[in-house]
C-alpha cells in the first residue's frame, strides 16, 4: 500500500545527471517518498543474518533500546519534513544504532543519503530496509533510484519489477520502470510501464511524456 504526499522543501534534490529522463525520476521520487512509513515496521521474528547496513550487535536488542529507537525515529521524521536533514540524520544514526532492525529509521536514512547524493550508502540501507520487509515497494523503489542514479538500470529494472508485483497498484513505481526499460531500449516494456501508471494515474506527466518519447 502506498500514500504518498509530498513535503515541499522537504530534500533539496541535486542534479545528479543531465538527461531529462533522468532528472524525471529523481522528481517522481521525491513526490511519492515520504519519512513516515507506518506500514513499514520490522518483522515480528528477526532475521539470522542481518545486511551489513543494519549489522546485528552480540546480543539481542532490548525491548529497552527498541522503545528508544522508536522515539528517535519519530523525532528524525519531524526534523525531516521539518527541512532539518542533518538533525534528523543524527536522530536515525541513533536509532539504527540502538536497533538496527528499525525498517523505518533505516529506510529515512536512506532517503537522506540518497537527496545528498550519497547513493552507495541509500542503496545499502534500502536493501536493509527491504530484508526486513521484503513485501514492501517503498524499498525497492528508493533503491532503484539510486541505482538509476549511479547508472546500474539493470538492477534498477529489477527492483522495479518485484516493486511492481509487490504494488502494483503503486503508479510512481510504473512510471519509473518505464524509464528504467526506456534507458536499456527496451519500448515494449517502458510503454506497456508508461501506460499502467497512467491507468492508475492519469495526470502524470512524466508518464505521458515517456509515452509519447517511445511511441507508445
Amino acid at each position: 500500500m502506498t500514500s504518498p504526499f509530498p513535503e515541499p522543501g522537504l530534500v533539496r534534490w541535486r542534479r545528479i545527471w543531465r538527461q531529462p529522463l533522468a532528472l524525471a525520476v529523481m522528481g517522481i521520487a521525491l513526490c511519492g517518498c515520504s519519512f513516515d512509513l507506518g506500514s513499514l515496521m520490522p518483522e515480528k521474528e528477526k532475521p539470522q543474518d542481518a545486511p551489513k547496513a543494519a549489522a546485528a550487535p552480540d546480543s539481542a536488542v532490548s525491548a529497552a533500546n527498541v522503545t528508544e529507537a522508536q522515539a528517535h525515529t519519530a523525532k528524525a521524521q519531524g526534523l525531516a519534513k521539518s527541512g532539518e536533514t542533518q538533525a534528523a540524520l543524527d536522530e536515525f544514526n541513533r536509532a539504527v544504532a540502538l536497533d538496527p532492525y528499525n525498517a523505518q529509521a533505516l529506510y529515512g536514512r536512506a532517503l537522506l543519503y540518497q537527496g545528498n547524493n550519497q547513493h552507495d550508502f541509500a542503496i545499502a540501507d534500502f536493501s536493509a530496509a527491504s530484508g526486513l520487509n521484503p513485501q514492501k515497494a517503498e524499498p525497492l523503489l528508493g533503491r532503484a533510484v539510486s541505482y538509476l542514479a549511479i547508472g546500474k538500470v539493470k538492477e534498477a529494472a529489477a527492483d522495479l519489477d518485484e516493486a511492481s508485483e509487490a504494488d502494483p497498484h503503486n503508479a510512481q513505481v510504473w512510471t519509473t520502470r518505464g524509464q528504467a526499460y526506456e534507458r536499456l531500449g527496451d519500448k515494449t516494456k517502458a510503454a506497456a510501464s508508461y501506460s499502467k501508471a497512467l491507468a492508475l494515474r492519469p495526470r502524470d506527466d512524466a508518464a505521458r511524456s515517456g509515452l509519447a518519447r517511445v511511441g507508445g
